[in-house]
């Protein structure tokens, strides 16, 4: 419970003492230069979640940053927890903003540090309101930035840590009309931070692999038709090779 504590401590205190420097800095230091301001933003984000990663004491190993492309990408992880997004702030190079549920876009100040660091706020009810923001990923990518999605929709709660939910195929949208490489991205050992034991938080050791990016136009006729599927086999690869090397090393 003392790292729960600790974490919610953290998270207040930054939404509540950095949103005044923030607002001063949109409002008169960086007002006619959105990058400087995106980078702030990036900067402090990721300091303060890699705060809250080393509160809960799991360590974390990460494999094929080499397969990230100099440019502006979409990651699709598989989606197991609501530390899959601090892992990944932790790890990922340049400006990347994640497609989070429009739920989050209701909490004060979090919202407005969200979209400094280019998150979109998805509302899977309404498909009219889902287009826009498909949109709008679009247009992150072609300004620069990356962009992060779960195709799955919603985390996943099956035991076995190689199961996914299907994933949906309009997640590949923001890469099938912006032309940006997709990277795979596998992700092990989350939910036994939070969500296995909700509400306490328990060390974990968590393996984040990034797979080989692939551009859709390039994949044959019946992959690209069904590129969501294509991708949801290539996670579950490196998931499958994860389980395996952890099966090994407790043997060994």
């Amino acid at each position: 419970m003392i790292r729960v504590i600790l974490i919610l401590l953290v998270v207040i205190v930054f939404l509540l003492v950095s949103a005044l420097p923030l607002l001063i800095g949109e409002k008169c230091v960086w007002k006619n230069d959105e990058n400087r301001q995106k980078e702030y933003a990036l900067k402090v984000v990721k300091q303060v979640l890699t705060m809250v990663f080393r509160l809960t004491g799991s360590t974390l190993t990460v494999k094929g940053m080499e397969n990230i492309p100099d440019k502006p990408v979409l990651y699709l992880g598989n989606h197991r927890s609501y530390f899959d997004i601090v892992a990944g702030y932790v790890v990922v190079p340049g400006q990347t903003g994640f497609i989070a549920k429009k739920e989050m876009e209701k909490i004060p100040l979090l919202k407005e540090w969200m979209r400094n660091v280019n998150c979109l706020f998805l509302d899977r009810k309404d498909i009219k309101a889902g287009l826009k923001t498909i949109l709008e990923g679009i247009e992150k990518v072609k300004g620069g930035s990356s962009i992060w999605i779960f195709p799955e929709g919603t985390r996943c709660t099956a035991e076995d840590p190689t199961e996914m939910l299907n994933f949906k195929e309009g997640s590949l949208k923001i890469a099938e009309k912006s032309g940006c490489p997709v990277v795979p991205v596998a992700i092990t050992g989350t939910a036994e931070i939070l969500e296995k034991h909700f509400p306490f938080i328990r060390p974990s050791h968590v393996t984040i692999e990034f797979g080989e990016p692939f551009y859709i136009k390039e994949l044959p006729a019946e992959d690209r038709k069904r590129a969501g599927a294509y991708s949801e086999a290539r996670i579950r690869e490196m998931l499958v090779r994860e389980q395996e090397e952890r099966r090994g090393l407790r043997k060994a």
